[in-house]
């Protein structure tokens, strides 16, 4: 008798398959967790970035003078939200992401050290949350904040 009838005469005695022709059907190819992609949209990780530059003491607002206009103007329109994204730009690719940042630092901080600590917050924030390696965050200080402007612009004016 051949093999092939003897494994088939067996199988219909009742007894059990030998182990190599029992073999398991595996279904989607793999582990849940890899099956498909996930894409992080460049918006989401500049908010990422724009909250943990934020975050960092010594950083008084984020944007251009031009862009913080119109974010003010839109603060104050109702039903208008604050754009934690101003003053960030974000370059998102498969595995890694490249941030540029502009941000307006406090009178009598330590530039260099608040840039230091801007790059640590948002580089460990971003790959924590988006697991997107961060391969560069450029920072470019476009105001100071002295203390007499501030007391200036919460003044009221009129008209």
């Amino acid at each position: 008798m051949s093999e092939m009838t003897e494994r088939k005469g067996t199988a219909a005695e009742g007894e059990s398959e030998p182990v190599q022709a029992r073999k398991a059907v595996r279904r989607g190819g793999g582990d849940p967790a890899t099956r498909g992609r996930t894409t992080i949209a460049d918006g989401v990780v500049e908010k990422i970035a724009g909250l943990a530059a934020r975050d960092v003491v010594g950083v008084h607002d984020m944007g251009s003078g031009l862009s913080r206009t119109f974010g003010a103007v839109r603060d104050r329109v109702p039903g208008g939200s604050k754009s934690v994204s101003r003053g960030v730009k974000a370059e998102v690719g498969e595995v890694q992401t490249a941030l540029d940042l502009e941000i307006v630092i406090d009178y009598g901080v330590s530039i260099s050290d608040v840039a230091r600590a801007v790059r640590e917050n948002v580089v460990a924030a971003v790959e924590r949350m988006t697991g997107l390696e961060v391969v560069e965050v450029n920072i470019a200080v476009s105001d100071v904040k002295l203390p007499e402007e501030e007391e200036e612009e919460l003044a009221p004016r009129i008209q």
